[in-house]
């Protein structure tokens, strides 16, 4: 096998197995290079799409990340940093064959989803590239400056069109403050310290801690309701609105809830009434007027971003039990509705799906919805959950970190995944002496092997190949 190949998984249902190793090979369409475009070398969007768009480039970063450096996760995001205009203005999307931005009469500053420093602190984790984060810090400062002085509202609040945040059509018309914008706000505040601190910039890192937690009060304060135990977005008078959709768990990602509050939330992701839907989570609550079983866009589709999103934020809670659970049945959901006669090796990737049963979604009015093999979306369920919750695997190179989060023991593992200069492999198997996991790496690094509510124990692991026996740790 070829070093620079992807790393394969093993887990003991096949099936996500195959369909992990077939997004890879699908990705290879997405990889695009146009020529006589003022956008040079390889860059990650859609096949038939003629601009290149800020999200895409921001989510396909978090599963780029383990293609062994086959498909680099950053040339994408670099498109939008060489864009930035002087008042510190990036475009969400820009025209493929002219470099120009590309704006909508509902968004006319072209405003997209600021979470470039939450892309950019992950890539950090997986390439240890210190350089890239100092020459990004301060386009990521500029294009926040430029946020502020364009939608920062006198409370402190930013008042965005809905179409900033993709939710177009969700049931949000009357919404002034966007609860999942200004909590997106709050989530790159929070990494642009991160990514301060890394640079050892204890001045930079203590403003956006600042301006974190300014945010952190004021939507804790005015979105939260502590009857409803909820976050709801705002009207212009700072009232709430009483629609209960998927944007009110940004918060989670974001660490603004505390513990108690974060209970109420999470308890209604299980709930049928609420966002237990069989295929978790649709957009919007199943008790609201305006769900709808077939998805039509936001009005109860299940994106598989958003899903993405909500067990990102489990995560920071701790709750890696229910972040796996909810990640094999989404990616059953997604399995079952490739092909309606239930062959799996046939079909397609959705860009959403139904919440109640298998399939894709619809949308009213848009009959390019949901399009076939978006991996934009679809690659962050087959690939990064697939390796970070089903598996269980969370990665930090500059910490020389890999840790385990596993429920029980089961036959999984990845092997031969660049981390750097160094290729690793860890697999766990039943052999006659109990549960053996067996390793290979090039270099020391650290494993913590977590069994939930079991065992938890970190170990050097030195270079070469190496086993241990569970029942001895």
């Amino acid at each position: 096998m070829l070093k620079r190949d992807f790393p394969r998984i093993h887990f003991y249902d096949q099936d996500f197995v195959d369909i992990y190793d077939r997004t890879w090979a699908w990705i290879q369409d997405s990889w695009r290079e146009v020529e006589k475009s003022p956008i040079k070398g390889k860059f990650f969007a859609y096949p038939s799409s003629t601009v290149v768009e800020q999200h895409e480039a921001i989510f396909s970063s978090f599963f780029l990340v383990y293609s062994n450096r086959v498909f680099q996760a950053h040339p994408t995001l670099d498109i939008f940093y060489e864009r930035q205009e002087p008042s510190g203005a990036i475009r969400c999307a820009y025209d493929i064959m002219t470099g120009t931005p590309v704006t909508a009469p509902e968004n006319p500053e072209g405003l997209g989803l600021p979470l470039f420093a939450w892309a950019e602190f992950n890539l950090y984790h997986k390439s240890a590239n210190k350089k890239r984060v100092k020459e990004v810090v301060p386009v990521l400062h500029r294009y926040m400056e430029w946020i502020d002085s364009r939608f920062k509202q006198p409370n402190g609040l930013y008042a965005v069109p809905l179409s900033a945040t993709l939710m177009e059509n969700a049931p949000r018309q009357e919404a002034y403050y966007l609860v999942d914008f200004n909590t997106m706000m709050a989530v790159n505040a929070l990494y642009m310290s991160a990514l301060a601190d890394i640079l050892n910039d204890k001045e930079a890192s203590f403003q956006y801690k600042r301006q974190y937690f300014g945010l952190k009060t004021r939507i804790n304060s005015l979105m939260w309701d502590g009857d409803d135990g909820f976050y709801y977005d705002l009207d212009k008078n700072e009232q709430r609105i009483k629609v209960k959709t998927i944007a009110g768990y940004w918060p989670l990602l974001a660490e603004l809830p505390n513990d108690d509050k974060a209970e109420k939330l999470i308890e209604k992701l299980t709930d049928p009434t609420f966002f237990g839907s069989p295929h978790p989570f649709p957009t919007v609550a199943l008790n609201e007027p305006s769900f709808e079983e077939r998805g039509n866009g936001y009005r109860g589709s299940v994106f598989p971003y958003l899903t993405f999103m909500v067990i990102k934020g489990l995560q920071k809670y701790q709750r890696w039990d229910l972040a796996r659970e909810c990640s094999i049945r989404h990616l059953y959901f997604v399995l079952d509705s490739m092909n309606p006669d239930g062959n799996h090796h046939k079909g397609n990737l959705w860009e959403a799906y139904l919440p109640k049963k298998e399939g894709p979604a619809m949308w009213e009015g848009k009959s390019f919805f949901p399009r076939p093999n978006y991996l934009a979306f679809a690659a962050l369920s087959t690939i990064c959950l697939t390796i970070e919750n089903v598996i269980g695997l969370e990665i930090s190179l500059p910490r020389k970190t890999v840790d385990w989060y596993i429920p029980n023991l089961e036959i999984m593992g990845i092997e031969n995944l660049s981390l750097k200069r160094n290729m690793i492999t860890i697999l766990s198997n039943k052999s006659g002496r109990g549960w053996e996991i067996h390793m290979e790496s090039e270099k020391l690094y650290y494993f913590t092997i977590n069994i939930l509510g079991k065992k938890k124990k970190t170990l050097p692991i030195p270079s070469g190949k190496c086993s241990m026996l569970i029942d001895k740790l």
